[in-house]
């Protein structure tokens, strides 16, 4: 195992740098699901439009096991100096996208980067702190995603306003730069003395069934069953030899024996509905506000922002009253609050105050942060001492699996919204982008698109609310029997607070 040597390393300051890095990520996210409405009609291909953030989740979720292991092979340090020289080469790349396609890819490139900027920042703070103080500087790390969730909508708006919106991405360079130079001076690691096998078959499988099965759903959703059908039975042939993959590897990407634990697989599959849930937001509520309650980008990027606000409280809550309410009753209650957040985004009509999806955002925000710390400590608690990596990493995966497979599932349903009966487009992507930009045509056109896109995102939000009901279905499914001893170890450690 690779460790870092407290010695020699500055600890704050390499701090300072993993939040850096992880600001790229997480003010990314936020700044582009704000001004994405705007790119989108300005690149043309709408249909696409969930793509742009499928191929960065995609991207991440695949990468995320196998950088975690190249991390433990070869340092650190320079997988992190990797990650951040593809996100940022991604981001680059991004800001000269000509079309939706040349977006869709340059976003997977940053999604790679993303990829070994997340878990190998964790795993370091692991290397760096024990456990006493882990809690602590994870806070600071969550305060990352919340500010990021106020400021990013904010300097989107601004970028757009003042700016091309290339700036967005190209923002990352002084970043990414700050936070390499960091770790360069500040990290050093003792050399590593444990070897692993990586399981790039596993790897590369996964990432061809996940992609087919986006693309299935993606063009069943403007029409096309048959190339959906193909794209289907790929995914369904590539499932096959995956499983088979990993029961034969000696170090699978996936453990098939420790995702059949009953209480692990129910608590991964609630985080993985879960993770469809929060990409179906950020991905189209947006869009909703700016169109059909025709608000500007700003008001649309706080509605959003009200997610990140609620999860940090939410774990907040979470850490100090677990050890006394029970961590059954706490991933419950978590899961009760996303299908009633999402409820919310149901009920918007044209004439609704963006306040309620504010709440909406906020509640659901709230459930995540209490459902996902909670999630957590059950897990990290209900298995050995030597599977607690393997299994943290996957409750890790299943959110970002729910959040790949969320894009597409959610952007098929929407696509399928837009669409007339003989499969062609109801408005042109012309007329989106002449209506976001204030060019307006017709009032009878004008009115005529905003109907169509808030009925396509009506449908988009009742497929929400449904998969966030399964969420609760899932939690209530958790056994009771085998939590008792997890509680009394819980509150043991949480009683010196």
């Amino acid at each position: 195992m690779t460790s870092t040597t407290p010695r020699t390393t500055s600890r704050p300051l390499v701090i300072a740098s993993i939040m850096a890095s992880m600001a790229m990520v997480a003010i990314e996210a936020t700044i582009v699901s704000t001004v994405m409405p705007q790119i989108a009609s300005e690149l043309g291909g709408l249909h696409l439009y969930s793509w742009v953030f499928a191929s960065f989740l995609l991207a991440q979720t695949a990468m995320t096991v196998v950088f975690g292991k190249l991390s433990d092979l070869y340092g650190r340090k320079p997988i992190m100096f990797v990650g951040i020289a593809v996100f940022v080469i991604g981001s680059v790349l991004a800001g000269f996208s000509w079309s939706m396609p040349a977006m869709i890819c340059f976003r997977l490139i940053q999604g790679i980067g993303a990829g070994a900027i997340q878990p190998v920042a964790l795993t370091i703070v692991g290397d760096l702190y024990p456990v006493r103080e882990r809690g602590k500087v994870q806070g600071w790390l969550a305060s990352v995603w919340a500010v990021s969730a106020v400021v990013g909508p904010m300097i989107g708006a601004l970028i757009v306003q003042k700016l091309s919106w290339a700036w967005i991405f190209w923002v990352n360079v002084p970043i990414g730069l700050a936070a390499a130079v960091g770790f360069w001076l500040f990290l050093h690691e003792a050399p590593a003395v444990r070897r692993s096998s990586i399981d790039i078959v596993g790897a590369v499988l996964f990432t061809i069934g996940i992609a087919a099965l986006m693309i299935a759903l993606t063009e069943f959703g403007v029409g096309n069953s048959g190339v959906a059908l193909a794209w289907a039975a790929l995914f369904a042939v590539t499932l096959v030899l995956f499983i088979a993959q990993e029961r034969r590897a000696a170090d699978p990407m996936v453990s098939l024996r420790l995702w059949g634990a009953r209480m692990i697989a129910i608590v991964n599959g609630a985080a993985m509905l879960a993770g469809m849930v929060l990409i179906g937001i950020t991905t189209f509520l947006p869009m909703y506000v700016q169109v059909v309650l025709e608000r500007s980008s700003v008001t649309a990027g706080l509605t959003l922002t009200m997610v990140m606000l609620g999860w940090p409280i939410g774990a907040t809550l979470t850490s100090r009253t677990f050890h006394r309410i029970g961590l059954w009753r706490m991933v419950v209650a978590g899961a009760a609050l996303i299908p009633v957040g999402a409820s919310t985004f149901v009920l918007l009509g044209a004439g609704s105050s963006p306040v309620l999806p504010a709440i909406g955002s906020f509640i659901i925000g709230l459930g995540m942060g209490v459902m996902s710390l909670s999630s957590l400590i059950l897990i990290q608690e209900g298995v050995d001492l030597a599977q607690r990596g393997v299994a943290t990493a996957s409750n890790v995966f299943s959110r970002n699996l729910g959040s790949a497979l969320g894009a597409a599932f959610f952007g098929a349903v929407f696509n399928f919204g837009l669409t007339h009966s003989d499969g062609r487009p109801m408005f042109s992507d012309e007329q989106l982008r002449m209506l976001l930009q204030g060019m307006h045509g017709s009032v009878a056109g004008d009115s005529a698109i905003r109907l169509a896109l808030g009925g396509s995102l009506h449908l988009t939000f009742v497929a929400m609310l449904v998969v966030s009901l399964g969420v609760i279905a899932l939690a209530l499914l958790l056994p009771r029997e085998g939590l008792v001893e997890s509680r009394a170890v819980a509150a043991g450690e949480a009683a010196p607070k």
